[in-house]
């Protein structure tokens, strides 16, 4: 057997041996939690750092808008489709040979003017004002019991049928003045709402009604094409228009616009608004014809993932208090529907003193 002593000093050994591997392992452990602190501190600080560089930089700018005097409208639209009023076949009451002929392909004729006879007795007569639009009889020749000897269709008065939706049906009414627009000849013509069916005619989910519309047309326009109903609703002339790109919201909703004062700086200018047609607005009150008013642009600063590191180490810093002026004034005018034409002007002159905070 092994002595006592013996075993006993190895068993010291091993103690002292424990002891010391479980102070390497606290080490590590301690070095390791503050590596993970500070990694975890860098990544806080790049953090807030990004957010603080995506919300403050950027450039100011201003674009300019001017007031001017003009007529301005809104009107619904519908699509539909051009159709024929008056349009009647005549056909042979029965077999017989056709005596005579009174028309041609294409030809005009009168209510009442005669267009074909045949053997048995059957004289054929215009039924109404039209034109000849497809003539089959050949004089001479046997026909058969209800067979179509000539069409005859009125060209110059057609009618358009739309569909209005549920949220639009209120605003339209039998006797309001309409205008008719075709699509492919950009021919417009006046006319009024002659009819409305209230009984909705759809199964989805919105319910459509059909308005109609009857148009007298020129020569080149057919039924079938497609055509757009303009209904006015309202109209201001001689008034002060501005883009509604110009205008801006307070909180509780009130539209203003940013002017400048006598000393360059930027204020909130509170306007009433009128007639809007979606690109314009009516201004009643706040601005006169001429007036020059301001946009904010904020443009964005380089705000890539390269960027953000970099910053990490340099001292270089965007404030974004630099504002510049742009020139380009939008000068509109707006005709009798209210659609604006917009053009880019570069005005010269001196620069004013901006406010280079921006709001």
């Amino acid at each position: 057997m092994e002595p006592e002593s013996r075993r006993a000093k190895r068993s010291g050994s091993g103690n002292a041996a424990a002891m010391k591997d479980k102070r390497k392992k606290r080490k590590k452990r301690i070095k390791k939690f503050f590596i993970s602190l500070l990694v975890l501190l860098i990544l806080a600080g790049a953090g807030v750092l990004a957010y603080a560089r995506l919300r403050q930089e950027y450039t100011v700018t201003y674009q300019e808008y001017t007031a001017s005097t003009g007529t301005i409208s809104n009107s619904l639209s519908f699509s539909g489709t051009l159709q024929l009023i008056n349009s009647a076949a005549y056909t042979a009451s029965s077999s017989a040979t056709v005596r005579s002929v009174s028309v041609k392909a294409g030809q005009d004729v009168k209510a009442g003017e005669e267009l074909v006879r045949l053997s048995n007795g059957q004289t054929l007569q215009a039924e109404f004002d039209g034109r000849v639009n497809q003539l089959y009889a050949v004089e001479g020749e046997k026909v058969s019991s209800g067979a179509e000897l000539v069409q005859v269709v009125d060209f110059e008065h057609m009618k358009v049928s739309i569909r209005v939706d549920e949220y639009d049906i209120s605003d339209v009414h039998v006797g309001d003045a309409c205008r008719v627009t075709t699509t492919a000849t950009e021919n417009v013509f006046d006319s009024s709402i002659s009819d409305i069916n209230y009984v909705s005619s759809s199964t989805g989910s919105v319910a459509y009604y059909t308005a109609t519309a009857y148009v007298d047309v020129s020569s080149g326009v057919y039924p079938g094409m497609q055509a757009t109903v303009t209904v006015p609703q309202e109209e201001a002339e001689n008034v002060v228009v501005l883009r509604e790109d110009a205008l801006s919201f307070s909180a509780d909703n009130r539209a203003f616009v940013y002017t400048q004062d006598s000393a360059g700086q930027m204020v909130e200018t509170y306007v009433t608004t009128g007639v809007s047609n979606g690109n314009y607005v009516e201004i009643k009150q706040g601005l006169h014809s001429g007036d020059l008013v301001y946009v904010e642009v904020k443009a964005a600063a380089d705000n890539s993932v390269a960027s953000l590191l970099s910053s990490l180490f340099t001292q270089q810093r965007v404030n974004g208090t630099g504002v510049t002026r742009n020139n380009g004034t939008n000068r509109n005018s707006t005709n009798n529907t209210g659609t604006g034409t917009t053009r880019q002007n570069a005005p010269g002159g001196t620069q004013p003193n901006w406010n280079g905070g921006g709001r």
